[in-house]
């Protein structure tokens, strides 16, 4: 299964590009870094990726056809900031059943206490919301996550815990990884290769 934008361009408005010409592909099982300073448009081609954005130019393809429009999406995206992602006037236990539900032994393996479900999102510290939005993501169906900066906000250990977890889950379930991150050293760490979105400038 493959994950690819070609030749993808995107502006908010009438206002100038944020992305152009950005070609780049993601294989089943691999797990594949996109670096860059801020505002060179890494988050938009997350989304984009994911099919919250519509590219102006260009296509993003799954297997050489259009990204679903109804159901369960096969491209996941887990934000930055975890709180924006989930419904505040929902508890955590129906944010995991709104998903499909989550088997006990991944929940297990982030470190989601069971005490937790029964939480307010503000109930949580953004470790241990992130730890939800992750378990959330990791379904069957997802071919490919799109991880935006995913750990930046958390502690080094937690970052630690739910980076095992995810690429443990990729090389099980032959799940493509897209690592968005302006940290070279961690790309370094968890990627096969890393590109740099300063080359389509």
């Amino acid at each position: 299964m493959l994950l690819e934008a070609s030749e993808v361009g995107f502006r908010y408005g009438t206002g100038q590009w944020v992305l152009r010409g950005v070609s780049i592909a993601v294989r089943a099982g691999e797990v594949v870094g996109v670096i860059g300073p801020s505002g060179c448009g890494k988050t938009t081609l997350g989304r984009i990726l994911a099919g919250y954005e519509r590219p102006h130019e260009g296509s993003v393809t799954l297997d050489g056809s259009a990204l679903p429009a109804a159901g369960y999406h096969p491209v996941q995206l887990v934000f930055q900031h975890p709180e924006k992602a989930v419904n505040p006037r929902w508890r955590m236990r129906k944010t995991l059943a709104e998903s499909g539900g989550t088997d006990d032994a991944l929940l297990t393996a982030l470190g989601i206490q069971e005490e937790w479900q029964g939480r307010w999102p503000n109930e949580l510290s953004g470790g241990e919301l992130q730890r939800f939005c992750v378990a959330r993501a990791l379904r069957p169906q997802t071919r490919f996550l799109i991880a935006d900066e995913m750990t930046a906000m958390l502690d080094a250990i937690t970052q630690a815990q739910i980076w095992r977890v995810v690429l443990d889950y990729a090389r099980e379930h032959e799940m493509g990884v897209l690592v968005v991150s302006h940290e070279k050293n961690l790309l370094n760490r968890l990627c096969g290769r890393v590109v740099d979105l300063t080359q389509f400038r």
